[in-house]
């Protein structure tokens, strides 16, 4: 089953400390262009979110947002109570010993260094991430579901597109009789005249019959043709069917179509065969988002 490299998923999710929410939007891509939007203090989970992604979604141009909103804030800043009170208990003892006033020893102790700790803002333990984690794949679930979904139409669109071709092809079949029996009305006449001349030169004639003759015959581009045709549609419904093989297999069917526009030497069937590049020229287009 094909799967498209553009997709959207979200997922959320609230506990009895915060809210998250996460938004996965992907679009085509060479390879996995992730850009990333999260809270400060998932900064040292970058790696692992990354680690998600990539196993999710492999390619892509990818931008992942996660937000969490807290329901208790805890404080940017803790007093270290350990340090506080031993500078307390040291600065009333000297109190004691040089008899000096006691009413603000305990502000003292609360401007002496390293009285107060810095906390992150809602900093997140072990339980949190994984709250969060949970949360950022059931996002990816549901960006990849949406990828098969858009994958499934991609399918039908293109199988439409090269049964289209097919059939165009058929038409180009049934109009070579045709063709032939113009080129051959034509050739029949230009030989004529030239027997008029006496002085021709008999091998070259034959050398240029035959050149003339392999010029114009389109039976086995019709055949290979017809063969990149099936395999495309083989190649659709493997496993390994790909974006990339889809576009090499693509550019085969291109190469045929366009040498036997080339050597038609008639109007009916240019006009099949503009009809025909019209079709792949949207296969190509559809092909640059499958992943």
């Amino acid at each position: 089953m094909l799967k498209s490299m553009t997709g959207f998923g979200s997922a959320s999710l609230e506990t009895a400390d915060f809210a998250v929410s996460v938004e996965v939007k992907s679009l085509n891509s060479k390879s996995l262009d992730l850009n990333l939007r999260t809270p400060r203090n998932l900064n040292d989970k970058e790696f692992e979110i990354r680690n998600l992604v990539s196993q999710s979604l492999e390619r892509g141009k990818v931008s992942l947002n996660v937000e969490i909103t807290y329901k208790v804030l805890k404080p940017k800043l803790k007093v270290n109570q350990a340090l506080v009170k031993a500078y307390y208990d040291d600065l009333l003892n000297t109190a004691f010993v040089l008899g000096a006033p006691t009413q603000d020893i305990f502000k003292m102790a609360l401007a002496l260094p390293d009285a107060y700790t810095s906390e992150g803002v809602n900093e997140n333990n072990e339980q949190d991430w994984l709250y969060i984690q949970d949360t950022i794949q059931q996002a990816l679930i549901a960006c990849t579901q949406f990828r098969l979904d858009e994958g499934a139409q991609l399918e039908k669109d293109i199988t439409n597109n090269i049964i289209q071709i097919a059939t165009l092809l058929e038409q180009v079949k049934l109009a070579d009789p045709v063709r032939i029996a113009n080129l051959r009305a034509r050739l029949k006449k230009q030989v004529e005249e030239l027997l008029e001349d006496k002085t021709y030169d008999q091998n070259r004639f034959e050398q240029e019959l035959v050149y003339y003759i392999e010029k114009y015959d389109i039976n086995e581009e019709k055949v290979r043709l017809t063969s990149h045709l099936n395999y495309f549609i083989q190649t659709i419904k493997s496993p390994e069917a790909n974006g990339k093989k889809l576009g090499f297999i693509a550019q085969e069917i291109g190469r045929e179509i366009n040498t036997i526009g080339s050597k038609a030497n008639d109007a009916t069937m240019q006009q099949l065969v503009v009809q025909m590049k019209e079709e792949l020229e949207q296969i190509k287009e559809q092909t640059l988002n499958i992943l």
